[in-house]
C-alpha cells in the first residue's frame, strides 16, 4: 500500500477553518523574523562599547543569527510538516523569546553572540510555519492573496523598521532594549497562538524525520553562510574563503545525493527533490535567490549612503526609510488586486523590472553632494513598490500545487533560498563597492561604491525577471507527483476541523489517498 499525499484544496476549494486571530500571529512572526536581521546594526557600536568585544569580533552579533537562522530553515520548515504546525510555531516563539531576554541580560560577548544564535535557530522555526499555516488555512483566490500580500509586506517592513528602531531604541533606551523588546511581543503572540492557531492533529502514522539530510543541509547551508560572511574579511581567493565554500559545496552535493536515495526508497525525505521539477516552484524559488541578492544589499548600502556620505544620524537615517515602507505596502496591495487576473508571472516580471528600475535611478542619483529628495526618496519608492508587487506571486508560486504535507517543506526551501540569496548579494555586492571605492575613503569615493553596488542590484532584479519568464511558463502547471513513501505521510489537521469533517474542511488536508 503506498500513499500519495493530496492537494492542498479540495473539490469545493475550501480551506480549514481558522480563527480571525491567526494571521495577526502570522504576521507578527514575519515581522519579528525581519526585524532582528537589522534592529542590532545601529545598536553595534554601544555593544561592544559596553561588553569590551574585540573589533574583529563585533560583526559576529550579526553573523551568529545568520548562521542559524539560514542553516535550520530547511529543518524547521519539515518539522512543521511532522511534528504539527501549532506545535512547531509555538516551540519558535519560546526559543526566540528566551533568547531574547538572555541576550537583553548579556554580561559578555560569548553570551551575547550565544543568545543571537539561539534566537536565529528560533527565527528558522518561525519564518517556514507562517508560510506553511497560510497556504494551508487561507483559501486559494483573493483570501490567500490578501494574505500572502500582508506576510510579504510584514517581512519588509520588518527589515526597513528595525533600521529606525534600532537607531530609536538605541539613542533612548540602550542597545539592550533593542534586544528586550522583543519580549513582550512574543508573549503576546503565544497568548494569541493559543486560540489563533488551530491545533494539530495526527493523521497518518507516526512521523520520521531525515536524520541524515538534516544534519547535511545545516552543516552545509551553514558553512556557505559563513563563507560568505567572512569574505570582506578575507577576501574572495583566500585560502580560509576558498576552503569553506569548497566544503560548502561538498556538504550540499552530498545532501541532494541522500535526498534522491529518499526520494527513490520511499523514506521521506527532508526535501523532495521532485518538487523543483514543477516550474511555478522553480521559477519561485530562483526569483527568490536573485531578489533577495540585489535586494538585502542594496538595503544595507542605503543605510551606509545616509550615515557615511549625507552624514545623518541613527535616527534620521531610520525615518528615511519610511518612503521604502510605503512603496512596499503599495506595491501588495497592487499585487493582491490584480493576482487572479494577470497571474503570478506576470506579477513577478513586472515586479523585478519595476524593482531593478528603482536601483538603477539609485546608481545613477547617489552621490557626494546628494539630497535625500534628489537621490533617495524617488529610487526608494519606485525599488520599493515593485519589490512589494512580488511577495503575493512568490509565496503563491512556491507553494503551488505543494502537497499539504509538504507545505512546511516548499516554505523552508523558498526561505533559504531567500536567506542564502541574501547573504551571497550582500558578499558580492561589498566586494563590488570596495572595488569602486579604491584607496579614496572621501564622500565623493563611497559614493562611487556605492552606485556601482546599486547597478549590480539591479542587474540582478533584471535577471530574476528573466529567469521567471523562461522558467514559469504561461498557465500554472499540475501538482508535482509526489515520491511514493514507503509509508503513509504524517499530516496535520485542525483540531476544530476534525471534528466536522465536510463543514468548511479541505478533504486534502484532513486525509491521505491510499492506491
Amino acid at each position: 500500500m503506498t500513499t500519495t499525499p493530496t492537494p492542498l484544496t479540495g473539490p469545493s476549494g475550501q480551506s480549514p477553518a481558522r480563527g480571525p486571530l491567526l494571521l495577526p500571529v502570522l504576521l507578527t512572526v514575519q515581522f519579528l523574523v525581519s526585524l532582528d536581521m537589522s534592529v542590532v546594526n545601529i545598536a553595534l557600536p554601544d555593544m561592544g562599547d559596553d561588553l569590551g568585544f574585540a573589533p574583529e569580533s563585533l560583526t559576529w552579533v550579526v553573523n551568529a543569527y545568520a548562521l542559524a537562522f539560514g542553516g535550520l530553515l530547511m529543518l524547521g520548515g519539515r518539522l512543521a510538516d511532522l511534528a504539527g504546525r501549532r506545535r512547531t510555531l509555538v516551540a519558535g516563539f519560546l526559543v526566540f523569546g528566551a533568547a531574547s531576554l538572555l541576550g537583553g541580560l548579556a554580561q559578555g560577548p560569548g553570551q551575547l553572540i550565544a543568545a543571537r544564535a539561539v534566537q536565529g535557530a528560533g527565527a528558522a522555526a518561525l519564518a517556514p510555519v507562517a508560510l506553511a499555516l497560510i497556504t494551508v488555512h487561507f483559501t486559494a483566490g483573493r483570501a490567500r492573496a490578501r494574505a500572502l500580500g500582508l506576510w510579504g509586506a510584514s517581512g519588509a517592513l520588518g527589515g526597513a523598521v528595525g533600521v529606525m528602531a534600532g537607531g530609536l531604541l538605541t539613542d533612548w533606551a540602550g542597545w539592550r532594549s533593542v534586544m528586550l523588546i522583543n519580549v513582550p511581543v512574543v508573549l503576546v503572540a503565544l497568548a494569541a497562538s493559543r486560540s489563533g492557531v488551530p491545533a494539530d492533529r495526527r493523521a497518518g502514522a507516526a512521523p520520521r524525520l531525515d536524520v541524515s539530510g538534516a544534519l547535511l543541509v545545516t552543516a552545509g547551508t551553514s558553512v556557505l553562510v559563513l563563507g560568505l560572511v567572512r569574505t570582506e574579511a578575507h577576501g574572495w581567493g583566500s585560502v580560509a574563503t576558498v576552503g569553506t565554500l569548497t566544503a560548502a559545496a561538498v556538504l550540499l552535493g552530498a545532501f541532494c545525493a541522500v535526498e534522491r536515495r529518499g526520494e527513490r526508497r520511499g523514506s521521506g525525505p527532508l526535501l523532495r527533490l521532485g518538487l523543483l521539477g514543477h516550474r511555478p516552484v522553480l521559477s519561485a524559488n530562483v526569483f527568490a535567490l536573485l531578489m533577495s541578492s540585489g535586494q538585502f544589499a542594496a538595503f544595507y548600502f542605503t543605510s551606509l549612503y545616509l550615515q557615511d556620505v549625507m552624514a545623518y544620524g541613527p535616527t534620521r537615517a531610520g525615518a528615511a526609510f519610511l518612503p521604502f515602507c510605503a512603496g512596499v505596502v503599495a506595491g501588495t496591495v497592487i499585487a493582491t488586486r490584480t493576482v487572479g487576473r494577470v497571474g503570478e508571472r506576470a506579477l513577478l516580471v513586472t515586479g523585478g523590472l519595476l524593482g531593478a528600475a528603482g536601483f538603477a535611478w539609485f546608481a545613477l542619483a547617489v552621490e557626494a553632494g546628494g539630497t535625500f529628495a534628489g537621490s533617495v526618496l524617488g529610487p526608494s519608492l519606485v525599488a520599493a513598490v515593485g519589490i512589494g508587487m512580488c511577495f503575493v506571486p512568490l509565496g503563491a508560486a512556491a507553494t503551488s500545487g505543494v502537497a499539504a504535507g509538504e507545505t512546511g517543506m516548499a516554505s523552508g526551501l523558498l526561505n533559504t533560498s531567500r536567506q542564502l540569496g541574501g547573504s551571497i548579494g550582500l558578499a558580492v555586492l561589498v566586494t563590488v563597492a570596495s572595488s569602486a571605492t579604491g584607496a579614496g575613503g572621501g564622500p565623493g569615493a563611497l559614493a562611487d561604491g556605492f552606485a556601482a553596488a546599486f547597478g549590480v542590484a539591479a542587474g540582478l532584479l533584471v535577471a530574476a525577471a528573466l529567469a521567471t519568464a523562461v522558467l514559469h511558463g504561461r498557465r500554472r502547471a499540475p501538482a508535482p507527483s509526489a515520491a511514493i513513501p514507503s509509508r503513509p505521510a504524517q499530516t496535520y489537521v485542525s483540531e476544530k476541523s476534525s471534528k466536522n469533517p465536510g463543514e468548511g474542511v479541505d478533504p486534502g488536508v484532513s486525509r491521505s489517498t491510499h492506491e
